[in-house]
């Protein structure tokens, strides 16, 4: 498979050829718009190609899925593009369409139609101008088969994209769009607003609305003169630091920066592809506690883990931000901690401007929830605060594009409010596990206690291990109940509906992640969250034999239970380990992940590790612990400055050793078996995400979250409002990057580990500088 600038270069010069035959022939262009000018021509027209340029427009505030609707582009314009150079130039006899989007266009012969959408034009889905210039087109074969009725669409511009990535050809990418959607191929390219099939036009809605933000995207690259590829995809490292002062020399790029201002086409690419980071449609997140590196890899308590991470590709040196849990998923769902150094619920010291605006709060003085163990008040003596305002995050910013999220949870009690943690239930009941000898490594720790019944335990749902409950604007995003699920699987699942403590909603779904897998409804980033007994963090679960007065212990939901003499916690691994398994053949028996149209990942990873000395985190964290580090706010002429208002912030970003990451793919030719062993963090994916979701703008440093923008280049350019990495050995180390595999280490760096690695420290560069996230090999 050619390289998607192999290609573009190629297709670039194939389509200016035909575009400049086509406009030798190119007549003279009419609209249907009875004010515009007539236009005139020397040359006799043959054919009229006419049509709509199709619009779609996201409307916030839905309480369910983003709310897209169907319209049209009045006021743009329509031409055959001569010169390939994505614009209509006035030499190419542009038409513009009429208030209902339609447009004629003559010409001598048929050619590829280019829509040039302005920020003159208005989009009659929302009734609002343009904001940013967007282009839309239609390959000649599409004009040939649509005739007088032609729709240019982000549909069809996707199809044109589609070929010259793959050098294939119209009917093959036509048929892919519409397998990809499950629409029939012959509505898949027509008019969205004509659509009678509700499924259909949704589908067809949903996508236009993420490609209407990739190619407008592309055209802002265009137009500003970015150069191809984006600096953090260039194999090597970032040829922006070559010679940039505070730039460690050890890691800083010294070849001369070869890369030219980018083509249309190229755009059209590189809009797929950020920083690169391949569009992805699904990425399924499995969330697991507390184990390190050297507790999981190659474990015989973990055979399921590492046999998916021998399937699949591995970041072998992955670091945690902090210790304990709520850090960690606060910082993956919004790039950083923000001080927060414990477990304590959201409103904890959360007063004044960051006073939570959850009223009522959910205590147990509202109805529904007598039992409720969220505390109204809750004052630490550090002071920290835990409710985050007006901080973006993953979630507001899915939503904002009009992409939606799911965080699917095991074993909430049956309808609760998702911003409280579960309560323990005497009358819903299972028995306990029970591992047959050799199951785990031969370990006979493992053996539970047949007969042995367990009452529900309080907290195995908990709000500290949810990316966003720390963040007021997703608790009040209106989508975030919603969005917020079950996912089956407990050991108390089938008791669930015999609880006292919670009054169970009628035709309550107890696994809607196995519900949304069949129907496809799942969010473009889904966090999945097994519960404290199967994500290996155990809690004590204390039971009787039946005829026994004497109480015992689980023997695989706490990590030291007084029947399960292995100190490391054996068993609660191999449950684990058990339940990973469940969760992705269930994935990846679904239609979802069946689509190879579709690009679907599952990402496997630990909240943190267990490294309590030495380098313990990387790439955007505190270093060295330092007491002056703040976050940054951005000025209004352009400028940063020091944002002093979050209190205790030099607390957090401590880091806590590596763990491992895994990821699968649903696409049968991406490559497998890839170990990139440059360093990254949770901020590190998070910004990994930002790009695989076209969420923010790799020339905008401020587009990016919190710490996720701290890359190389910015630490540099803001030194002096980071004190905290004046003088820094490694700045390659110390900031932040997307998980590209694209840094290609010098002969003579020695990779840094923290303190809970035991293996040799890698010299040099990874043997493969493969993708981690490549689609074809």
């Amino acid at each position: 498979m050619p390289s998607l600038r192999t290609v573009a270069t190629k297709k670039n010069l194939s389509l200016t050829a035909i575009a400049a035959a086509t406009a030798m022939i190119a007549a003279c262009g009419s609209s249907n718009d009875d004010s515009a000018p007539p236009q005139t021509s020397t040359t006799p027209p043959s054919v009229t190609m006419a049509g709509v340029v199709a619009a779609s427009g996201f409307v916030p505030g839905s309480a369910t899925d983003p709310t897209i609707k169907a319209g049209y582009y009045a006021g743009a314009m329509v031409c055959i593009d001569a010169n390939n150079n994505g614009k209509c130039d006035a030499s190419e006899n542009p038409v513009t369409t009429d208030a209902k989007g339609a447009f004629s266009l003559s010409a001598a012969a048929v050619g590829p139609l280019l829509a040039d959408i302005g920020t003159s034009a208005t989009n009659t889905a929302t009734g609002n101008k343009v904001a940013s210039r967007l282009v839309l087109r239609a390959v000649a074969a599409q004009v040939t088969e649509q005739g007088a009725a032609v729709v240019i669409s982000p549909l069809s511009s996707d199809v044109a994209r589609a070929m010259e990535a793959n050098s294939s050809d119209y009917p093959t990418e036509k048929a892919n769009l519409a397998a990809r959607l499950g629409v029939p191929a012959a509505n898949v390219l027509g008019d969205a607003s004509t659509v009678s099939d509700a499924a259909a036009q949704s589908a067809m809605l949903f996508e236009s609305n993420a490609l209407t933000n990739r190619f407008t995207y592309a055209i802002t690259k265009l137009d500003r003169g970015d150069l191809y590829p984006d600096a953090l995809a260039v194999a090597g490292g970032d040829p922006g630091l070559k010679g940039l002062a505070g730039v460690t020399a050890a890691t800083a790029t010294t070849a001369a920066d070869t890369r030219a201002p980018i083509t249309f086409l190229q755009s059209q690419q590189a809009a797929f592809n950020i920083e690169g980071i391949p569009r992805y449609d699904h990425v399924f997140i499995i969330m697991l506690e507390n184990k390190a590196t050297s507790s999981i890899l190659n474990s015989p308590f973990a055979p399921k883990i590492n046999g998916y991470l021998q399937a699949g590709n591995q970041l072998t040196s992955y670091f945690a931000t902090g210790n304990p849990s709520e850090p960690n998923y606060t910082a993956i769902g919004g790039a950083d901690d923000f001080g927060i150094t414990d477990d304590s619920q959201w409103n904890c010291d959360a007063t004044g401007a960051n006073a939570p605006q959850d009223l009522p709060l959910p205590d147990n003085t509202q109805p529904g929830l007598a039992k409720s163990p969220f505390a109204a008040n809750c004052t630490q003596a550090s002071g920290v605060n835990h409710n985050i305002v007006g901080k973006p995050n993953l979630f507001t910013a899915l939503s904002s594009m009009g992409l939606n999220w799911r965080t699917y949870s095991e074993s909430m009690n049956p309808g609760q409010d998702a911003r409280i943690d579960s309560v323990g239930d005497a009358a819903v009941t299972a028995t306990d596990n029970v591992y047959a000898p050799g199951t785990v490594g031969g370990n006979a720790a493992a053996i539970g206690t047949p007969g042995l019944v367990l009452p529900l335990p309080g907290q195995l749902y908990r709000t500290k291990h949810h990316p966003g409950m720390a963040y007021q604007n997703v608790r009040s995003a209106p989508e975030f109940k919603f969005s917020n699920r079950t996912m089956g699987g407990g050991q108390w699942d089938a008791n669930l509906k015999n609880s006292t403590d919670y009054a169970i909603p009628a035709n309550y779904d107890y696994d809607q992640l196995g519900t949304d897998l069949a129907s496809g409804h799942v969010g473009a980033i889904n966090f999945l969250v097994p519960d404290q007994c199967d994500d290996m963090h155990g809690v004590t679960v204390t039971g009787t034999l039946p005829g026994s007065a004497t109480a015992i212990k689980a023997s695989d939901c706490s990590s030291v239970a007084n029947n399960v003499p292995n100190a490391t916690g054996g068993a609660i691994i191999t449950r684990g380990d058990n339940y990973v398994d469940k969760i992705v053949k269930q994935i990846q028996a679904s239609p979802l992940w069946k689509n190879r149209q579709k690009n679907v990942a599952i990402v496997l990873m630990f909240d943190e590790g267990n490294a309590t000395a030495g380098f313990n985190s990387c790439c955007g964290w505190n270093p060295g612990n330092s007491t002056v580090a703040n976050p940054l706010k951005k000025n209004a002429d352009g400028t940063w400055a020091v944002d002093t208002t979050v209190h205790g912030y030099t607390s957090g970003n401590r880091g806590h050793g590596q763990s491992v990451f895994g990821i699968l793919s649903n696409q049968p030719n991406a490559p497998t078996g890839i170990k990139d062993s440059d360093a990254y963090s949770h901020f590190s994916f998070n910004r990994t995400l930002q790009d695989m979701f076209q969420l923010a703008d790799p020339a905008v440093d401020s587009s990016y979250m919190n710490r996720s923008k701290y890359t190389e280049k910015f630490i540099a350019a803001n030194i002096l409002n980071l004190p905290e990495y004046a003088g820094s050995a490694d700045t390659h180390f110390d900031s932040v990057r997307p998980t590209n595999h694209a840094f290609v280490a010098p002969a003579s760096y020695t990779q840094k580990q923290s303190a809970d690695v035991s293996t040799t420290a890698q010299v040099g560069p990874d043997a493969s500088q493969t993708n981690v996230w490549a689609l074809h090999k």
